[in-house]
């Protein structure tokens, strides 16, 4: 008599699918708005002070809001944080684009708006993080974040589409085009099934703040106790220092190296969004062997990091390849990172892990954003950049080659 071999379940139940489409509409709308607003600001401040201090802005509360909301997304609905931060910001979109056609737009209203809506942003982000395993069937944990780290990719291509649209109609019309978008992500949203109530999660009605800070230091002495866990999140703290580097470099060096740099920029980083496409569509069809995702893991940080080092230095159709290759790994790198870790932690604590992780990872990117700008001032562009991704390749066969006794087990798992 054969053994019975174990099924799998289907990804695509109706509360996936449906949490897939409302990502897909709110990710582009938000995409092709964001870009605008960034030249908006510059058009309308025509100062890079201004434009600093909107970033600065926006960027804030991604150091406090993720933190604080941990231990709240544990105690309370998520599904219903989702939804009505989307109905909140389908409001401040369609508001901030009237104010616009009005004509009676300050920069001090815009800069108020901005912190509002980065710490929306902020708050949102641990809020679905934490939700979305809920959504994900056994075993199919790595199948779901290939499609997910393959849709924020892909959003990018809105990036051409913004600039034309707002060249063409301004930037009222794309706001609320936006706020469109929230609003129809939110209502989808509303019809994802109270799995929640399922799992004996969100159900707090009352909560106290002695209550809260207990949830805050055990989170902590979770993250301290569960040593993959604490690898995997500092050596992401180091990797979110390169890739803040990465942020302040790329776009000056390609405009000051090369005639119609924005264009050879825009094209040369395109083969990475073609990248984490097609690595994307392999993730989804390809299963790795438990036994070896720590293995391609470890691979893949150290590729990356060599690759980025390196790649300025090239012909342009090398950093095309380059890139390419990034873009694959990239989203290689992104699967196995959350399914292992989000298939792991359990559901009541998912909140405070991931709310933690966005904040100190929010923390490394603007440290290396800072101290990249100052070694610019004193070493070229290219060696500044293959430095930080060399800091964070000794970091990654430190942090997670050191620590392979913790990191392993997490890893080789199925999801």
């Amino acid at each position: 008599m054969k053994p019975e071999t174990k099924q799998i379940p289907g990804l695509w139940t109706r509360d996936f699918t449906i949490i897939t489409i409302g990502s897909v509409i709110s990710m582009f709308g938000n995409a092709m708005a964001g870009f605008a607003i960034s030249l908006f600001v510059l058009d309308y401040t025509n100062t890079p002070l201004y434009y600093a201090l909107y970033i600065f802005l926006y960027t804030l509360p991604q150091l406090a809001a993720p933190l604080i909301a941990g231990p709240l997304m544990d105690r309370f609905s998520r599904r219903k944080t989702i939804f009505s931060l989307d109905f909140l910001s389908a409001g401040l979109y369609l508001l901030i684009a009237l104010i616009l056609h009005l004509g009676l737009m300050r920069f001090w209203l815009l800069a108020v708006w901005t912190l509002i809506i980065g710490t929306i942003t902020s708050t949102y982000q641990v809020a679905y993080e934490s939700f979305y395993p809920l959504l994900i069937t056994e075993g199919n944990f790595s199948r779901a974040y290939s499609i997910a780290g393959t849709l924020e990719t892909l959003s990018a291509v809105m990036v051409p589409v913004s600039l034309f649209l707002y060249k063409r109609f301004g930037l009222a019309p794309l706001l609320v085009c936006n706020g469109l978008c929230f609003l129809g992500a939110a209502i989808c949203e509303t019809r994802i099934s109270d799995v929640e109530k399922e799992k004996g999660l969100g159900s707090e009605e009352r909560y106290s703040f002695s209550a809260y800070w207990a949830d805050a230091r055990e989170g902590v002495r979770y993250l301290w106790a569960e040593k993959g866990l604490l690898c995997i999140t500092l050596y992401f703290i180091f990797n979110a220092f390169a890739n803040g580097a990465s942020n302040v470099i790329t776009l000056p060096y390609f405009k000051g190296a090369f005639e119609n740099g924005e264009w050879i920029y825009m094209t040369t980083w395109g083969f990475s969004v073609l990248g984490r496409g097609i690595g994307g569509l392999l993730q989804y069809k390809i299963k790795y062997p438990a036994a070896i995702k720590y293995a391609v893991a470890l691979t893949v940080y150290c590729a990356v990091n060599v690759l980025e080092g390196s790649y300025l230095f090239m012909p342009v159709n090398g950093m095309r390849a380059a890139c390419f290759l990034i873009g694959i790994l990239g989203v290689t790198s992104y699967t196995i990172r959350s399914s292992a870790t989000q298939s792991y932690v359990p559901h009541d604590k998912k909140g405070r892990f991931n709310g933690a992780f966005i904040m100190l990872t929010t923390s490394g990117s603007l440290l290396g954003e800072a101290l990249a700008g100052v070694c610019t001032e004193f070493m070229p562009m290219r060696a500044v950049l293959a430095l930080f991704m060399g800091i964070t390749l000794v970091a990654g066969l430190v942090i997670i080659g050191g620590g392979r006794k913790h990191v392993k087990p997490l890893y080789n798992r199925e999801a």
